[in-house]
């Protein structure tokens, strides 16, 4: 039996806490997986899942565009590898993303999800909350999400599934391989959103 590897793509943001959020997890899973850092798309091929974390989404994009990271993800993503975005990495899946200022965004970003996303929808920083969230593929236990300037889903393809909402707002959704997420599942300590990822990985290789 193969061991499954979840790659944090780690060019900026959260990475040290999905890292230890994705070792808790195989933990609580009773699963013996590995996680490491992702920077090249080298090691893009070498890896059966990836977190894609938060962090500024037009930097994360400038700097996987500029060493061929971002193609490989996507080509990665493409033929079916599972893959997580939360805050700025959802952003990142977003096929358009818009700014409540600035309006159509134009960055680089994988396309690969049928959703358009509207940057910083709560506010700036200091509009950070946490709440309680139902996520019922998740579990019947509500889900303690952290929004740090955080975007919102406004549009969603035939094929996205509405995980989660805040009022009218959808907050994370599933696109077959994709998991997207507008909070930090990775700043709880609940790990169920990476039980997600590493059920996903499993079923995808057969691990």
């Amino acid at each position: 039996m193969k061991t499954p590897v979840i790659g944090v793509l780690a060019l900026q943001g959260d990475v040290e806490e999905h890292i230890a959020m994705t070792k808790l997890a195989f933990k609580e899973m009773g699963v013996d997986g590995h996680v490491r850092q992702v920077k090249s798309a080298e090691e893009v091929n070498a890896i059966h899942g990836l977190i894609i974390t938060g962090g500024e989404s037009t930097v994360i994009g400038r700097l996987s565009s500029v060493n061929q990271t971002l193609q490989a993800i996507k080509q990665r993503i493409q033929d079916g590898m599972p893959v997580l975005g939360t805050c700025a990495g959802l952003i990142m899946l977003a096929k358009k993303v818009y700014d409540r200022v600035l309006g159509e965004t134009k960055q680089s970003t994988l396309g690969v999800m049928d959703i358009v996303v509207e940057r910083n929808a709560f506010g700036r920083q200091r509009e950070s909350f946490e709440t309680e969230l139902e996520i019922p593929k998740i579990g019947e236990k509500k889900f303690k999400a952290v929004f740090i300037r955080a975007p919102v889903i406004r549009e969603i393809g035939p094929e996205v599934e509405v995980m989660a909402k805040l009022g009218n707002k959808i907050v994370a959704v599933q696109q077959h391989n994709m998991i997207g997420t507008a909070f930090h599942p990775e700043l709880t300590e609940d790990t169920r959103i990476h039980q997600l990822l590493i059920n996903k990985v499993m079923n995808v290789y057969k691990l």
